[in-house]
């Protein structure tokens, strides 16, 4: 049982999880962004990329997501403005704002790395990034073929386009 009574998931299941994690993390790092896990994070309060990795048997959704924190001095900031009764000043909104923003590049770090992700459709987690796992998993029919046309080869005998 994990911490809410809920099935806990098997502990090959929990592997499998922990490893999609653990290239999650690997992807945002290489691309020069902080990444833990939550693990970790929680005990530093790190800003950055947090990988949390669900444990339940039954999810309701992805069962790893990443979410981004924000430098833990401006999260205090908003919560010490919101204690002292401002709660519509900018630094409350700054915190969930560039969570939202870097959602974005978040999801296109990892669709880039081969990780199959999408953003969160929950409004108590606006910017949260579901994994569903790699793109190598799928299926052949299944994979993405697409490739941006300003990344694609010059055909032969023709000059790579100017920027």
């Amino acid at each position: 049982m994990s911490e809410y009574a809920f099935a806990r998931a098997s502990e090959e299941v929990l592997a499998v999880r922990n490893e999609l994690a653990d290239h999650v993390v690997q992807a945002l790092q290489r691309a020069g962004l902080p990444a833990f896990r939550g693990e970790e994070a929680a005990t530093a309060a790190p800003s950055g990329a947090v990988v949390h990795v669900e444990p339940d048997a039954e999810t309701a959704s992805a069962s790893v997501s990443v979410s981004w924190g924000c430098d833990p001095r401006m999260a205090q900031a908003a919560v010490d403005s919101l204690t002292s009764g401002k709660p519509g000043a900018p630094v409350v909104d700054y915190p969930g704002v560039i969570g939202q923003h870097m959602q974005i590049a978040l999801i296109k770090i990892l669709l880039s790395s081969g990780v199959i992700a999408t953003p969160e459709n929950d409004h108590m987690n606006p910017e949260r990034v579901l994994v569903f796992g790699m793109m190598s998993d799928l299926p052949t029919a299944l994979r993405p073929t697409f490739v941006p046309p300003e990344i694609r080869p010059a055909p032969e005998g023709t000059a790579p386009p100017r920027s």
